[in-house]
């Protein structure tokens, strides 16, 4: 893939107010169109889901989306209108080697395709949008120290040893304050919880974390808790950029705190069915 299309709203109302504007709905109409012929012209029967941004709880559409996911073209296109509108969620959609789409600014879209598929492309024309063409490929998703390790059987039986204490397992399967599940896990719901996990997920295990509440927490990252704990999956409320007040977290029934900070270093990727470990995420820091 060396070229670029650049799909953006010829209207500046569009571009400032998105959605909100009375002319949106031109604009993503025409969007639309593009989309779903740079998806036929590619010979793309189904675009993988890459670094899921999930800020909101997905609407009913994208249930069960998570990076490595296939979509066909109706939600691929959907997924885009919602990224250029500002919804969310966001991702990059790609079928490898022949075309890539992802959001950019002020309601604009860009795909990566091919010289051929650009060719035709190019024939296409619309009111309410302008193409801007460029030589380029996609950047390459760095991460520069990615977590290396696999959430496999091995480390599922230390984490099922560690459970006979509090032992809590974040599933980080999405970028996002809503982007993970959180588990109490017992030697004898371990295995169970295992397979419920994404794969590409990050796991991450704290053992007899400090989930005592305080106000010294709130400068920083922190996810809250209801008590009691109870066993498997957990009511819980993440703030990624800390929060106000501590009457604001506990004034809903989150009464436990556990700072980002504290969760730990043990994690590991939830492989793909073949065993395969493909999600990229960068190591937590301490």
């Amino acid at each position: 893939m060396s070229k670029e299309l650049i799909i953006s709203p010829r209207s500046e109302r569009v571009r400032e107010e998105l959605a909100e504007a009375a002319a949106w709905s031109a604009y993503a109409a025409e969007l639309r169109k593009v989309l779903e012929a740079a998806i036929e012209k590619s010979g793309a029967d189904f675009l993988e889901v890459g670094g899921l941004l999930v800020s909101e709880p997905l609407p009913e559409e994208h249930r069960g989306l998570r990076n490595g996911a296939e979509v066909r073209s109706p939600q691929a296109v959907g997924l885009a209108e919602a990224m250029a509108a500002g919804r969310g969620p966001y991702c990059q959609l790609a079928a490898p080697g022949r075309l890539q789409i992802e959001s950019g600014w002020d309601g604009a879209v860009h795909l990566w395709t091919t010289p051929a598929v650009a060719a035709d492309l190019a024939e296409l024309h619309g009111e309410s949008v302008t193409f801007l063409w460029r030589d380029a490929a996609p950047e390459p998703i760095e991460v520069s120290d990615p977590v290396e390790a696999v959430a496999d059987a091995d480390f599922w039986a230390r984490v099922a040893k560690a459970s006979e204490r509090l032992t809590l397992v974040c599933e980080r399967w999405a970028y996002g304050a809503h982007g993970c599940r959180w588990f109490r896990v017992t030697p004898g719901n371990t295995a169970e919880v295992a397979r419920l996990l994404r794969p590409r997920s990050l796991v991450r295990v704290a053992t007899e974390p400090d989930l005592s509440p305080g106000a010294e927490l709130l400068q920083d990252g922190f996810t809250a808790f209801v008590a009691p704990l109870p066993y498997g999956e957990l009511a819980h409320r993440n703030y990624p950029g800390g929060a106000g007040t501590l009457s604001e977290v506990t004034d809903d029934g989150f009464s436990l705190m556990l700072a980002d900070a504290a969760l730990g270093d043990r994690c590991a990727v939830v492989p793909d069915t073949d065993g395969v470990a493909r999600g990229q995420w960068e190591t937590p820091g301490e």
